[in-house]
């Protein structure tokens, strides 16, 4: 199988990472070096840890044999599944898929990672929308078990039992849902984290205690505060964007302090700084 992967970001990174210990032959783009250099350094990092427990097929050295790192997307031409994972904004993933139809070969299936944004509309912009479906991996992706499988309208059955079984190869228990706005996962997860937020904002309680309360109360591993900074309040927003768009119904409205946080770049985890300090 060869794997296509665009983004070398925390989850683009985490899908070749499992795609390459899977026995793949994987390509990983990305639009800077600097940024395939940095995936590459997480990924190494990954697979010395997961050595070291000895939950690793074959040597760090043999897994990062097989990926291919590249700046250009012609490298793409002969993958049988790409999979996209990049920022969260519909015109620019719609762009790339436009690139990716004409370079990818002709029985080449396109997925996207996205958390949220309709696949039917991807699938259009991708020209072949029968083969055209949405791979949901969950963060951090060597460790979650889940994807979500989502059809668009007019993709086949065929597309759909090939992303299928290539999930299943990754150790994955894939999951089909359809194409409405935020999914399964997110329709659910994220206004849950909204809430926590506008609780932050109306002074409910410290955001500790949120935590705390719905770890020992609901027995979630991790509380939503803690979630949102993991998740990165930038992708929170943009998620419950597209929900209250979608969807149109008020209930899916971004709180006003988490606009307000992502307008300040307190990101989360990844800007150091969300609703704790990393």
């Amino acid at each position: 199988m060869n794997f296509g992967v665009i983004g070398a970001g925390q989850m683009g990174g985490g899908i070749a990472q499992v795609a390459a210990q899977s026995g793949f032959s994987v390509v990983v783009q990305d639009v800077k070096q600097e940024f395939l250099d940095r995936g590459r350094a997480v990924i190494e990092k990954s697979l010395a840890k997961l050595h070291e427990k000895g939950r690793l097929t074959g040597t760090p050295e043999e897994v990062l044999g097989r990926i291919k790192f590249t700046t250009e997307l012609s490298d793409f031409a002969d993958c049988d599944i790409v999979v996209e994972a990049i920022v969260e904004n519909e015109a620019i993933k719609a762009q790339l898929f436009r690139q990716l139809g004409e370079i990818v070969k002709p029985d080449g299936i396109l997925a996207s990672n996205t958390s949220s944004i309709p696949i039917t509309s991807l699938a259009t912009a991708s020209g072949r929308p029968e083969r055209f479906i949405g791979m949901h991996f969950m963060n951090p992706v060597p460790l979650m078990q889940l994807v979500e499988v989502i059809r668009g309208y007019s993709t086949s059955d065929e597309t759909a039992q090939k992303v299928t079984e290539a999930a299943r190869a990754m150790g994955k228990t894939p999951v089909e849902c359809n194409d409405f706005p935020g999914f399964v996962s997110n329709r659910i997860l994220m206004p849950m984290l909204n809430e926590a937020i506008q609780c932050v904002m109306e002074g409910v309680a410290e955001p500790e205690a949120i935590d705390q309360i719905m770890k020992l109360g609901m027995n979630h591993p991790m509380g939503p505060l803690t979630l949102a900074d993991f998740i990165g309040l930038d992708t929170c927003l943009a998620i419950m964007e597209v929900l209250h768009q979608g969807l149109g119904d008020d209930k899916y409205r971004p709180s006003p302090l988490l606009r307000k946080m992502v307008q300040a770049g307190l990101l989360g985890r990844k800007s150091g700084r969300g609703f704790y300090s990393y």
